[in-house]
């Protein structure tokens, strides 16, 4: 259980600093708690009435939201997001303890791991929450529950970026995970029940990794509050955080919505730096002399003067790039991000639909918020040359029971051309519509080769 500071007379943490904290009207019904017209609508919709702009200028990456709604509708539509009832039901279609579910309680500021062998059974699941206090931790429901799908896939259009999420069912008076801070962005939604939180100034302010603290370290609480269904809380990775069911209630169900791990300006350095290497050592012929005799074998610290000078070179260079090369990143998040979300069985992403296009057609980009164009370098097996190419990544195949699951393969869907196609994909994606005629490439039948490849990876249609 959290250590609770004293409460002064009007009930609040005496020294802390209140959360940002909301009141909204009750809406129109469930239908109008969120917006899906599209990525920014949802977002907005979802941080209601917080405006969009007023979010990234005051909280992002800087501090905690906490928006409290007395509004049934919201707690109702909240509630069907994910519910202890769920379980049973998940647990026949075969759910596996490590991999989907995890049961735990924070005991003496530590985390003990209640888990069993094997294959999860509800009767044991249930007995250990109801006789051990534990808390169940439910892996990646978007895997399973439609409209969890639904928002955490109009968010990865929205931020660029992976979006997972945890269900956490935590018995009255108990505790399931001692003060900790993560590497992500993280979003609570309660669902069920209530749940008393703590947060923490930051010892590691957007931290790049999970970590627990002591207690004797994280000293007073700067927030302490309830949440109720309904209720939203944003908090910045890095924030140290606790929570718990406050004792005589009902259990508590909240949903982590998580994002941006791996995903700093260091990150992206990382990930472009090998390209302006490669393209720079091209045409430098500093870059291609070889390093010292046994540089490898002794401390490098002698030749940083002679780095740092290759470093002014790249900067320079970086000024008047148009076109930077990515290794990993793009790729990666098109690879393991959710497909479209639909009410089908996903075939109208397995073959193409509709007209096809020739010459004289008019087509437009479909499915833009989930395709990828980049620049990459590709290996000839035969020579082993390599050389720019353009890739199209998109997740229109990706398959949902596998997302956020790291040790699940993965594999890439899409497509490459030549950088000489470059004017004319940049015509696609950039326009509402375009006349397949009026393409920037030389040939008709460079034309026609170019519409056919991305309608047959319905990525475009005739209009």
């Amino acid at each position: 259980m959290p250590k609770k500071a004293k409460p002064t007379g009007n009930g609040k943490e005496e020294g802390s600093v209140p959360c940002k904290q909301v009141k909204i009207e009750a809406a129109g019904g469930p239908s109008s708690i969120l917006n899906f017209e599209s990525p920014s609508d949802l977002f907005e919709s979802l941080i209601s009435p917080i405006k969009t702009e007023t979010f990234f200028r005051e909280f992002w990456e800087k501090k905690p939201l906490l928006i409290q709604r007395d509004d049934p509708a919201v707690a109702t539509y909240y509630r069907s997001l994910f519910r202890l009832s769920d379980l049973k039901s998940l647990c026949s279609r075969g759910m596996y303890y490590g991999r989907d579910i995890n049961v735990c309680r924070c005991v003496n500021g530590k985390k003990k791991v209640l888990n069993k062998d094997g294959k999860v059974h509800f009767l044991q699941l249930r007995k250990d929450f109801d006789q051990k206090r534990a808390t169940i931790q439910f892996h990646q429901p978007q895997r399973f529950k439609d409209e969890l799908w639904r928002i955490q896939e109009k968010l990865e259009c929205y931020f660029g970026s992976l979006v997972g999420s945890n269900v956490y069912i935590t018995p009255a008076g108990s505790q399931g995970l001692p003060p900790h801070y993560d590497d992500v962005e993280v979003f609570i939604l309660q669902l069920e029940g209530e749940k008393h939180w703590c947060l923490y100034h930051p010892t590691v302010p957007l931290a790049r990794e999970y970590s627990v603290e002591a207690e004797d370290r994280i000293g007073r609480p700067t927030h302490e509050f309830t949440l109720k269904p309904g209720d939203f809380l944003y908090f910045p990775r890095g924030t140290i955080h606790q929570a718990d069911t406050p004792p005589g209630l009902a259990h508590s169900t909240h949903v982590t919505i998580s994002t941006y791990q791996n995903n700093s300006w260091g990150d992206f350095l990382l990930d472009t730096m090998s390209g302006l290497v490669f393209d720079t050592a091209k045409e430098d012929l500093e870059f291609r002399a070889g390093i010292p005799r046994q540089l490898l074998l002794v401390e490098a610290t002698a030749v940083a003067t002679r780095l740092s000078g290759f470093l002014r070179t790249l900067a320079d260079r970086l000024e008047g790039t148009k076109e930077l090369l990515s290794a990993d990143m793009k790729k990666d998040f098109v690879m393991n991000r959710l497909p479209p979300y639909h009410m089908g069985d996903g075939s109208e992403f397995s073959t193409p639909g509709g007209q096809l296009p020739r010459l004289d057609s008019t087509v437009r980009l479909q499915f833009k918020d989930h395709t990828i164009l980049t620049v990459g370098l590709h290996q000839d097996q035969s020579d082993e040359t390599q050389e720019k190419m353009i890739y199209i990544y998109h997740s229109l195949k990706n398959r949902r029971e596998t997302h956020m699951m790291g040790n699940e393969e993965t594999e890439s869907h899409g497509l490459r051309f030549p950088l000489s196609h470059m004017d004319a994909l940049k015509q696609i994606w950039g326009h509402p519509a375009v006349s397949v005629k009026n393409l920037r490439l030389p040939t008709d039948e460079e034309k026609e080769n170019l519409v056919l490849s991305l309608w047959t990876e319905c990525l475009i249609q005739v209009v």
